[in-house]
């Protein structure tokens, strides 16, 4: 939903930022102004400008961070089972495709050679949760799933020729 309203009010404000260049492209090139005559009005609308995005920007980034789907980590939850993902050029390496609705699995993600991202998608394909697969490195990915179905593993991080081909598929259960 608020991926949905993010896009549409983004498609609205560069489609008035475009009108609005439009407009004053053919204003300037009907009308020649000299530059020393609308510097200091110019700088001053700039100014006002600024403060006004200031102004509407602080507010809706505070409010969008408190949206954020990060859940706080609860220090007693216990994980169901812990389960190995290598990414390599260009499969997953997964101990485990199977998990229970309502029960943590905890993901320790890693790299045989090169980044690649770990990402859970659901069935709409809305990415639920991610981290970097790093060589040498290990992640920690606590995962509760609330639904029953299948869920996909893509790599968010291109890694070569064959980036597009890395899919697994997780199959939840009640």
């Amino acid at each position: 939903m608020y991926q949905q309203l993010s896009w549409m009010l983004s498609l609205i404000l560069v489609g008035l930022l475009a009108v609005i260049f439009i407009f004053i492209a053919r204003l300037a090139a009907t009308e020649r102004v000299e530059y020393a005559s609308i510097q200091k009005s110019a700088y001053q609308l700039r100014s006002k400008l600024f403060y006004l995005v200031l102004l509407i920007m602080i507010p809706v980034i505070g409010y969008s961070l408190t949206l954020l789907p990060y859940p706080s980590p609860s220090a007693g939850a216990q994980v169901s089972k812990t389960v190995n993902a290598v990414g390599h050029q260009w499969y997953w390496n997964i101990d485990d495709l199977t998990a229970r609705v309502n029960q943590p699995v905890l993901y320790k993600v890693t790299s045989a050679d090169v980044n690649h991202g770990f990402a859970i998608y659901d069935q709409t394909l809305n990415v639920i949760a991610q981290t970097q697969a790093m060589p040498g490195y290990s992640n920690d990915l606590k995962v509760t799933y609330t639904k029953p179905g299948v869920y996909k593993i893509l790599c968010l991080e291109y890694c070569g020729l064959a980036h597009h081909a890395m899919i697994s598929e997780i199959t939840v259960t009640e």
